[in-house]
């Protein structure tokens, strides 16, 4: 069963403790001396198995994993972890294959880099998907919303069809049943509950989700639209192409 992500305490997001899955001893330590400059607390494995056994026992604030490892590979433990957790994971990838990349993102990734990284960057990124899940939305009431729609929802509840959305508690049913989502998941939806009936194109949401600089690669946004649409129901996304997406009313 998928356990709620709890976020890091209060402070800084470099207070936060990392797990970080690298099977070269090298680029591990490099990269593991690296965080600990910026004020992280890594924890590192060699391999899948071990990291996913150190995963369970530390449970860390957000998991950094290459893709190529022995004994169970980068895309094997991020589903083997999505299965429990739904803290932040960052996969790193040596050539930013496509394969590796969608498979990443498929497995349950809510970012990518591509090896090798510099180090700011990569920090860059890890606290963008840190702030992500402990970020304290600012929600608009949805425009023209249904009189139905505001008798079902409170004043912190948005409601469209069988789906609701409670924004101060941070909870999304549907059809009256909780659903795990990950912070990148939820942040995305409460983008498109924002502006229901609202196109929002795929570098609006890379900007307003990911709130970092991407260069060039859409493929996350579609594939966490996917990943969405799978717990929310795939009508009430519609692609509008050529454009990007939108929340059905």
């Amino acid at each position: 069963m998928t356990t709620a992500f709890t976020p890091p305490g209060p402070g800084s997001p470099t207070e936060a403790h990392l797990l970080l899955v690298e099977d070269d001893e090298v680029i591990r330590n490099t990269v593991r001396m690296a965080l600990e400059r910026y004020g992280f607390t890594v924890s590192t494995a060699g391999d899948g198995l071990t990291g996913l056994e150190i995963f369970r026992e530390r449970q860390p604030d957000l998991l950094l994993l290459d893709v190529m490892l022995p004994e169970l590979d980068g895309i094997g433990l991020c589903r083997r972890v999505r299965e429990f957790s739904l803290a932040p994971i960052l996969m790193m990838s040596a050539r930013g294959d496509s394969l590796d990349v969608v498979s990443g993102l498929e497995a349950g990734a809510d970012d990518y880099v591509v090896k090798p990284c510099e180090s700011a960057v990569l920090v860059a990124r890890i606290r963008s998907l840190l702030r992500r899940a402990s970020f304290t939305p600012v929600v608009r009431a949805p425009r023209g919303g249904t009189p139905e729609a505001e008798d079902a929802a409170g004043p912190d509840t948005l409601a469209f069809g069988d789906l609701t959305i409670d924004t101060r508690g941070m909870e999304v049913r549907r059809a009256g049943e909780p659903l795990a989502l990950t912070p990148t998941e939820l942040r995305m939806l409460l983008e498109f509950a924002g502006s229901p009936g609202v196109v929002l194109e795929r570098r609006t949401l890379l900007s307003r989700v990911w709130d970092h600089a991407w260069q060039g690669d859409t493929r996350v946004v579609d594939l966490h639209v996917q990943r969405l649409r799978a717990k929310i129901g795939a009508e009430r996304i519609e692609t509008v192409r050529g454009f990007g997406y939108k929340l059905r009313r």
